[in-house]
């Protein structure tokens, strides 16, 4: 007979998905990948449709490295050096969307949903920025802390 106090698997998923939700991590993946699908509807409704592939490689991107940290992968497969990885990710998101959100804002007369998505792509690149800093600082609280030497003998 089948053990009923064992958790199935879609459940321990389901239970990693709302911890790592709750972390700071979590919460910035999670915000990225919804706005990014935010920008892709307004690109996507509008004239320009081409500038949807920002909104769209990064949001692939942000479900991958979310889907890696939330089943802590990261730690299991070590050939990537994942901070590193995760910071070229959101500094090129943060770089490629107020570059191509400033075009859209400023060429975008007469089309509102290309206007929409430059703005929502503000404010993405704002938050792919944000992120960017918290893993620069995490890079950098790492080094000063590995950099102390612990040996007592001089």
């Amino acid at each position: 007979m089948a053990d009923t106090t064992a958790s199935s698997p879609g459940g321990n998923c389901l239970e990693k998905l709302k911890s790592y939700v709750r972390t700071q991590k979590g919460f910035i993946l999670a915000a990225e990948i919804f706005i990014s699908l935010i920008v892709l509807i307004c690109y996507a409704a509008s004239r320009y449709g081409g500038y949807s592939a920002v909104a769209i490689c990064e949001m692939v991107f942000a479900i991958v490295f979310f889907g890696i940290f939330m089943m802590e992968l990261d730690k299991q497969i070590q050939v990537v050096n994942w901070v590193w990885s995760d910071l070229f990710r959101a500094g090129i998101g943060a770089i490629l969307y107020i570059i191509t959100s400033l075009i859209c804002v400023i060429g975008g007369s007469g089309d509102g949903a290309r206007i929409a998505g430059g703005v929502f792509g503000l404010i993405a690149g704002l938050l792919f920025g944000y992120d960017t800093y918290t893993i620069f600082l995490q890079i950098k609280s790492t080094r000063q802390h590995t950099a102390a030497s612990t040996d007592d003998r001089v």
